[in-house]
């Protein structure tokens, strides 16, 4: 029952509930003690819903947000206690006390400094917000940035301006209760003064010396540092913040390019959200800006997605523009008709030339080039499980889409199905559990069933860890789980030094947004090193439930000896393991017709609803010599991602200086045709021969 109370209140947890039940039943008791009228009562119901709005806020619970949409807003819960403390002196008999009148000032000399201190704080955010936000960029030197306000003077402002007046209800309610206004009138002076200092306080930010440059300025910068770093390879994206992981899958891509890299972001949430890189990062939100830039430079544009927003860069003629994409899969989404807006578009291998002629979008296939998938080069091979191992099986499930489709999905239909017959496997196999991050978050059934599936897994991991067949190396994992630690520690250092590095605010992080490398490298190699922890710091027996961002999909896939899943681009990656897997026809499309709408299950053990046929899964995974799918997975492995050799990332360079190349020839034949009209608009000029390139067709 309290589970679905927190759904329906759409709070985080039973705390969070309490909280906002004890908000919501505060206000009526407080009238009630007004009315009554009882000090005790209306001090004890006044502190509740203090503390209760206070930690609601800490939470930044959706509750507070929705309060606001329905007239019931943190100013107007504030200025209820006010006034029905207002209403309490009256009932006990104050109205004609100098503390009645000193209060009802009180409190509105309190909100008439509501609005220059909202005023000012919002002025100052505003004259901080950087027309463009960088990172990996040296703009100090370039323009003066100076510090952010201090964190106290800004965060949660609103918030802590309106608890100022608690120096006066405290100090009132004593007066009600002693009889003396002196206890009422020393609370006034507290919250009048240290409000007007609060807004005292805000007033040197809004000018001189500590208001960053203006746009003009802040821009200028920018295009002085594009001329010098001379950027040929751009990474463009657009999204909300959830999409983030779309670029970031390209950060380490983008690192090992052969020409020199750039990313442009559109959105600050996306700025914010965007994982640590050395590659400079220049995030845009207006389009004027965007378009105002100089990116003469740049010979290739890269897109991860396919957003209005790219129309701001694609008119650029001066670069050539790719798909990109950020995954690959039989979705249609990878086949979308927007894709022929662009000169090329890079897919893994054939399968994406072949996916786009079938669907006959528009996307001819001379502009199609199969790079490979770089981001898989941290997938290891497989050549069978190891001497003395459990076989690990992982079930990694999509989420259940906005669409509503059965076949999206596994986890409403089959997935206890699967995740029971695993764990009774026998001879036994290890089951890690690893649903996508937004399971739950369209479906209540695939949130019940995720819920059910680890409950499952961890019932079933309890009964192993009493069962005399399975032994742990107790010291091995003592000190794998030291080890842990010591690297958690040593990560959350370096954290706490990146996040004190001039983060304050938008502009500061800007000015000092500046990769450490040595930092950069060193948490690479401990984030390594902790995985590797990980996996040593419990049994290889013990079944697993990961929902975390730690251990990632490709640390898991390496530890996994077979996978469960469904028809996602997780399926397609999977797949340059080399590993059995079996894919779930949770839709009922009958193995046949599953097989042709899907090539990447065509090496895979498909699977019913029952899961009645994971036994030819786990025989595969046990006798690799009798595996009769070993060589279609290593077909569909070529075909799907391309061949192992050149790898992926040269591929892609080669890729990228080609298309330079392109770029680069058709700007020289731009420039000569320009110089050529010019030639022949001038008096007595004589007209002059076109130039003939490699691109023209002479035959015409």
């Amino acid at each position: 029952m309290i589970s679905t109370a927190i759904r329906v209140a759409r709070v985080g947890s039973a705390a969070e509930l309490a909280a906002a039940a004890f908000m919501m039943l505060g206000f009526p008791a407080l009238m009630l003690a007004a009315l009554v009228p009882s000090v005790p009562a209306f001090a004890a119901a006044a502190a509740v819903t203090y503390l209760a709005d206070h930690y609601l806020h800490r939470k930044s619970s959706y509750l507070v947000n929705r309060l606001s949409k329905v007239r019931a807003g943190l100013s107007i819960r504030f200025l209820i206690r006010q006034l029905l403390l207002i209403l309490l002196l009256a009932r006990i008999g104050l109205a004609d006390d100098l503390i009645y009148y000193g209060a009802i000032a009180c409190f509105i000399a309190f909100y008439g400094l509501q609005a220059p201190h909202g005023a000012l704080v919002t002025l100052i955010r505003n004259r901080r917000r950087m027309p463009v936000a960088t990172r990996n960029i040296d703009l100090a030197s370039r323009i003066r940035i100076p510090d952010a306000p201090p964190r106290g003077l800004l965060h949660r402002s609103a918030e802590k301006m309106l608890h100022l007046d608690l120096a006066a209800v405290a100090g009132i309610l004593v007066s009600a209760s002693l009889e003396s206004s002196v206890a009422g009138f020393v609370g006034i002076g507290v919250t009048v003064g240290v409000g007007c200092l609060y807004v005292l306080a805000l007033v040197p930010y809004v000018r001189g010396a500590k208001v960053p440059p203006n746009a003009e300025k802040v821009l200028a910068a920018v295009d002085a540092w594009l001329a010098e770093y001379r950027p040929e390879t751009v990474l463009y994206f657009s999204g909300s913040k959830d999409s983030a992981y779309q670029v970031n899958m390209w950060l380490e891509t983008m690192e090992q390019l052969d020409s020199r890299p750039l990313i442009i972001l559109r959105e600050r949430a996306i700025l914010n959200n965007l994982a640590p890189t050395t590659v400079p990062v220049v995030c845009v939100p207006g389009g004027v800006h965007l378009m105002n830039l100089d990116l003469s430079n740049v010979r290739v544009a890269l897109y991860a997605a396919n957003v209005g927003k790219n129309i701001h860069l694609l008119r650029v003629p001066t670069m050539k523009h790719v798909f990109i994409g950020h995954g690959d899969s039989d979705k249609l989404a990878s086949v979308n008709p927007y894709s022929k807006v662009y000169d090329e578009v890079w897919t893994a291998g054939r399968a994406g030339r072949d996916r786009y002629a079938i669907a006959d979008v528009g996307v001819r296939d001379d502009d199609i080039v199969e790079v490979g998938r770089p981001q898989l080069a941290p997938i290891q091979g497989w050549s069978g499980v190891p001497e003395g191992r459990i076989p690990t099986v992982l079930y990694a499930p999509t989420w259940e889409g906005w669409d509503g489709n059965p076949g999206n999905t596994s986890i409403v239909l089959a997935g206890e199905n699967i995740v029971k017959k695993l764990v009774k496997a026998d001879p036994p196999v290890r089951v890690l559990y690893k649903p996508h991050p937004f399971t739950g978050t369209v479906s209540k059934e695939a949130g019940a069933a995720h819920r059910r599936i680890t409950a499952l897994v961890e019932k079933a991991a309890a009964q192993r860890a009493t069962d005399a067949r399975f032994t742990a190396d107790a010291a091995a994992q003592t000190a794998a789980k030291a080890e842990l630690s010591r690297i958690e520690a040593r990560l959350a250092e370096l954290a706490g030094k990146a996040a004190g590095n001039g983060k304050g605010d938008e502009a500061e992080a800007t000015r000092d947004g500046l990769v450490d490398v040595a930092r950069h490298e060193e948490v690479a190699r401990l984030r390594a090193e902790w995985n590797t922890a990980y996996w040593r710091s419990f049994p290889g027996h013990e079944h697993r439930v990961i929902t975390g961002a730690e251990p990632r999909l490709y640390d898991c896939f390496n530890v996994s000896d077979a996978m469960v899943s469904d028809i996602s681009s997780v399926v397609s990656d999977f797949i340059a393991s080399g590993k059995p897997y079996a894919v779930t026809d949770s839709a009922e499309l009958g193995v046949e017709e599953f097989k042709r709408q899907n090539t990447a299950v065509r090496a895979a053990t498909i699977l019913s609803n029952s899961a009645a046929e994971l036994g030819e899964l786990l025989a595969a995974v046990r006798d690799p010599a009798a595996d009769p799918l070993a060589e279609d997975r290593g077909d569909l492995k070529r075909y799907l991602l391309g061949p192992d050799e050149p790898t992926s990332i040269d591929q892609f360079n080669t890729a990228v200086a080609n298309l330079a190349i392109k770029a680069e020839a058709r700007n020289v034949g731009q420039e000569s045709r320009t110089a050529a009209g010019a030639a022949e608009a001038q008096p007595g000029g004589v007209p002059a021969q076109r130039v003939v390139t490699a691109e023209d067709d002479v035959t015409a």
